[in-house]
């Protein structure tokens, strides 16, 4: 359910499918409202098919003179749902962004044949790997739609993250429910959340919708970037 970079990857980690059992997926479009550290933008998320027992999902942030996408490429295999590739990039555009947003892509494969997987692009050699794939291993974006699944099912919140050449225990907790406001209806969510430090990642949950109704990243102590959802189809 996904640095100091200004791509949000982690606002962007928390970002998901419905809780829905896996063969019951489906595709999605939706649109939220964004705010980084003071910085009005917007954010479309969506996820289609990709082929057979493949998906794609994937997010793009705009409008505060910075583009920032990352997608991911999923197969599901019974219960099990196996990233096969991700991809993360960034720019500046305009303003202060263009100036402080470094241009960078990173591109994921992992190859489950060879059980590994392998980092290309704007990567440091040491971040390149290869890293041992086990069963159950899942990339940033691919957690957090499985975090979502698993909020619902009531199962353990707690992954192996394999992203950026590393292998990373991620742990969440539900903190009860929360009334939440999404368009102008007010909806009963769970909250979820994820605590690293000084960062903190704070997903709010809601029973038939297919995404969070807002992500809210904060960094010692202070709101960094906050989604909030304003339409789904």
């Amino acid at each position: 359910m996904f640095r100091s970079r200004v791509a949000a990857t982690a606002a962007i980690a928390l970002l998901a499918l419905a809780s829905a059992p896996a063969l019951a997926i489906k595709p999605f479009s939706a649109d939220y409202q964004a705010n980084y550290m003071g910085m009005q933008a917007t954010a479309k998320m969506s996820l289609a098919s990709a082929g057979k027992d493949r998906w794609e999902y994937r997010i793009d942030i705009g409008g505060m003179g910075a583009e920032l996408a990352q997608s991911t490429v999923f197969e599901v295999e019974g219960d099990q749902w196996r990233p096969l590739k991700s991809v993360d990039s960034q720019r500046g555009t305009s303003g202060l962004a263009a100036m402080l947003v470094k241009r960078k892509s990173v591109t994921a494969d992992y190859d489950w044949q060879q059980g590994e997987a392998r980092w290309t692009g704007d990567v440091k050699e040491d971040r390149a790997g290869p890293v041992k794939l086990r069963t159950g291993d899942l990339d940033g974006m691919l957690m957090n739609l499985v975090l979502v699944r698993d909020v619902a099912a009531g199962k353990p919140l707690d992954y192996r993250l394999v992203e950026d050449g590393r292998v990373k225990r991620q742990r969440f907790q539900v903190e009860g429910t929360e009334q939440i406001q999404v368009g102008d209806k007010s909806h009963a969510a769970t909250r979820v959340v994820r605590r690293d430090g000084k960062r903190e990642i704070i997903a709010w949950v809601v029973d038939g919708l297919p995404v969070p109704a807002r992500v809210l990243q904060r960094r010692d102590g202070k709101d960094h970037i906050d989604l909030k959802l304003t339409a789904v189809n």
